[in-house]
């Protein structure tokens, strides 16, 4: 049975879809063996114009963006999307709607392994929208899965980690013990469980050895694309 191709919009970081490329690329190596790699489409986008999208509120403007930057991707063959990057599916609904292929969710992806472990009270670090918005938790909550965020001083200092330090490759042990000690006082506060809520956390934390079992949506996303991409 042929391989799927798989749709990637990136470049929401640059660091964080050379994570997807890579992890992709190896987890078909492992599950075909050889040199088999990932039959996949990329389109990196110019971060800084999404930023300025973000930060000045518009998002029907990015959404736009991105569900044109998806049709792009079916048309030249992809059989999947996905986007990589999870603060910008606060505008999966255009892209999902632009396009005829399966649109591979990562908050859908990241509630079904927490159910699998039975975890239902995870604590999420991720950017300022993320956390704020609601999207993620609404989406969650269909899941029967209730989210807890970092408190308004922990809020900031997440999100600047994210955009001002991982984004650009900086990995500062002082940013991780900043995300760990966030982490011990959620689990203090009754958090069952810790999500990468933002692609680039996997630069700066692994999943094991947290003081709560950590759920990386880097990963998850990825394993999803390929379990699709080889019929699994």
């Amino acid at each position: 049975m042929a391989m799927r191709k798989i749709g990637l919009i990136g470049g929401m970081s640059c660091e964080a879809t050379a994570v997807y490329y890579r992890r992709i690329n190896d987890l078909v190596r492992q599950r075909l063996g050889g040199l088999h790699q990932a039959e996949l489409l990329l389109y990196s986008v110019d971060f800084q114009k999404i930023v300025d999208m973000q930060k000045s509120g518009h998002w029907d403007e990015a959404g736009r963006y991105l569900a044109g930057i998806g049709r792009s991707l079916e048309n030249a063959g992809a059989d999947c999307m996905l986007i990589c990057a999870v603060t910008m599916h606060l505008v999966a609904p255009p892209v999902e709607a632009a396009i005829t292929v399966p649109f591979i969710h990562v908050i859908d992806e990241t509630a079904k392994r927490l159910r699998a472990a039975g975890c239902t009270r995870p604590f999420l670090l991720a950017t300022r929208y993320t956390m704020e918005h609601g999207y993620y938790h609404e989406r969650m909550k269909q899941h029967g899965i209730d989210v807890m965020v970092p408190d308004a001083d922990g809020r900031p200092r997440v999100h600047n980690i994210i955009f001002e330090e991982l984004c650009n490759g900086k990995v500062l042990d002082s940013s991780r013990d900043a995300f760990i000690s966030l982490i011990e006082k959620a689990k203090s506060e009754g958090a069952d469980s810790v999500i990468f809520g933002c692609t680039e956390i996997c630069l700066i934390l692994e999943a094991d050895g947290l003081p709560l079992p950590g759920f990386d949506s880097t990963a998850i996303h990825s394993e999803a694309a390929v379990a699709f991409a080889l019929h699994e």
